[in-house]
């Protein structure tokens, strides 16, 4: 948290100072010309976007159209915003630390993006009202967009919950309890394992590339990213479906699976 491309080209620099030779694959989120990816800079908000298609398509229902509330709106928070507002969804609130704003027509979201880097929070928008930040996460919304920290959905607030899908586009915004909550009054959760894996996504596609010494376009990383997390989201909810569980842990039996898979392809070696 709260790092950047600057971050990574520090980290990169000293590592390579070390090892006294470049290594640009090391690490990934790097500046385009040390070495970094294209498409990177709004990977883990465009796999909130690519999920959330598809949990709405899993209701029967179209994105273009559904009320959107995102709370945080650092990078992926803001990326999500914009990418879902581009598909033609309806960000109708959003939050940072210092405050929560919506507006029911929905929120203009390129000139809150321009509002957010002059004044370094979404309130005080034109356009827009205030409203308590603790109540953006039972706004009466279609998609629910957490995007800030952990802990946010609790056993305490999980029944108020009144989105139709969960996007979890932080780590760990949902706690234990307040899974079989949301379960049981019908909230579709799309898990932090799959929904905001965008970013590590494209950082192995950073990787990749560095690797080869070969570079994508920007339209290549992102139809290669769609075809990743489409794949993902699909596989999650047949697991999902198979054993009559929640998506959380229907993801975690799909990744143990493949982990035994592989051990039991290798053989146990002592």
């Amino acid at each position: 948290m709260g790092t950047d491309a600057q971050t990574m080209a520090w980290v990169l620099d000293t590592y390579n100072m070390h090892v006294r030779r470049t290594e640009n694959a090391v690490v990934t989120g790097k500046p385009l010309g040390l070495g970094g990816s294209l498409g990177r800079n709004e990977a883990t908000g465009r796999g909130v976007l690519i999920t959330a298609r598809e949990a709405m398509q899993r209701l029967g229902k179209p994105l273009a159209g559904a009320t959107v509330a995102v709370q945080g709106f650092g990078n992926v928070g803001s990326q999500a915003a914009r990418l879902l507002h581009e598909a033609g969804a309806r960000i109708v609130a959003a939050r940072d630390l210092r405050g929560a704003i919506k507006n029911d027509r929905g929120l203009d979201i390129h000139a809150l993006l321009k509002h957010v880097a002059e004044a370094k929070t979404v309130t005080g928008f034109k356009g827009s009202e205030p409203m308590e930040a603790a109540s953006l996460l039972t706004h009466a919304v279609d998609i629910l967009v957490p995007a800030a920290s952990e802990n946010q959905i609790t056993e305490e607030n999980a029944a108020h919950v009144r989105a139709k899908v969960i996007v979890e586009g932080a780590n760990g915004p949902t706690t234990p309890e307040a899974d079989p909550i949301l379960l049981e009054h019908g909230v579709l959760v799309v898990p932090d394992i799959l929904a905001n894996v965008g970013g590590v996504t494209v950082s192995y596609f950073e990787w990749v590339q560095n690797r080869q010494g070969f570079y994508w376009r920007e339209r290549e990383v992102n139809e290669r990213l769609v075809d990743y997390m489409t794949h993902a989201f699909q596989a999650t909810f047949a697991t999902t479906d198979k054993y009559k569980t929640n998506p959380r842990i229907g993801a975690y039996i799909l990744a143990l699976d493949r982990v035994a898979q592989a051990m039991k392809y290798r053989g146990f070696y002592a």
